[in-house]
């Protein structure tokens, strides 16, 4: 389990409670917009200064760790702060990001809350590559929730990266339909990965440790239909499974790349 630190150079004491609003986060991550001169990094949106004054407690002169959107990483000096605007040296970012996971998930499109929690999770562990799926047994109402909104879905995989102090955001793509994805798609997400479907009742146990490039098609809450299998088999994936128990989706991908990685 991953521990959350407090992450200024010396820990201040309170007994006051943190607000929910203020998420505790392990990275400070910058947008390319928030950079100024390659030196300065100007934060002004209310999360981002809200978790600096309620969770860091931060101070001018405090370092913390921050990160560039697609870059660098590291230790930055806060040096203004404000009710409007955190102003932090960068100039010290010199660490890179850690590696991705050799991974493209394909995703049956989870329950609106799910899907969150789940991009999170996914993101947190190093998945670079995603597409959520349409499958028989995903409610078409889900392709209407705003969880698929952009901004949404960028905000969850950004408290991922915060979680995992990593600056790279994964690329998410959809697939609204299970045909076009398997003739037009599936073909391409195959070259040079190893296709693995997770499902109840196949015949392989998931594999360990993996050294390999991998897609890993994972179903939705009620399972892929026999169909859905079947085309999935055909077009090279090995059918594999966890083990006896039935699994919540989020938990059956944490459990999948744990152990595929």
């Amino acid at each position: 389990m991953a521990i959350v630190h407090r992450d200024t150079d010396h820990a201040r004491h309170s007994h006051h409670s943190v607000s929910n609003a203020a998420r505790p986060m392990n990275l400070i991550l910058l947008s390319p917009d928030d950079i100024e001169n390659h030196r300065l990094a100007r934060v002004n949106d209310p999360r981002r200064l809200a978790h600096l004054r309620e969770v860091h407690r931060a101070r001018p002169g405090d370092s913390l760790t921050l990160g560039i959107e697609g870059g660098r990483l590291g230790r930055g000096q806060l040096l203004t702060l404000d009710e409007q605007e955190a102003c932090f040296d960068v100039t010290a970012l010199d660490q890179s990001p850690p590696p991705g996971l050799p991974v493209h998930l394909v995703l049956a499109l989870p329950r609106p809350r799910m899907l969150a929690r789940t991009l999170e999770h996914v993101t947190a562990l190093g998945v670079k590559h995603m597409t959520l799926l349409n499958t028989r047994r995903v409610e078409k109402s889900y392709w209407q929730s705003p969880e698929l909104d952009a901004a949404k879905i960028r905000r969850h995989l950004v408290l991922g990266l915060e979680q995992a102090r990593d600056t790279r955001l994964p690329e998410v793509t959809l697939a609204k339909g299970f045909r076009p994805f398997i003739e037009k798609q599936l073909p391409g997400l195959m070259t040079d990965r190893r296709g693995l479907v997770a499902h109840p009742g196949m015949p392989s146990d998931c594999p360990r440790g993996l050294d390999e490039p991998v897609l890993l098609v994972v179903g939705p809450e009620g399972g892929f239909i026999p169909w859905e299998v079947d085309q999935l088999l055909v077009a090279g994936c090995q059918g594999i499974h966890l083990g006896p128990r039935i699994l919540r989706v989020e938990t059956a991908v944490t459990a999948l790349l744990a152990r595929l990685f």
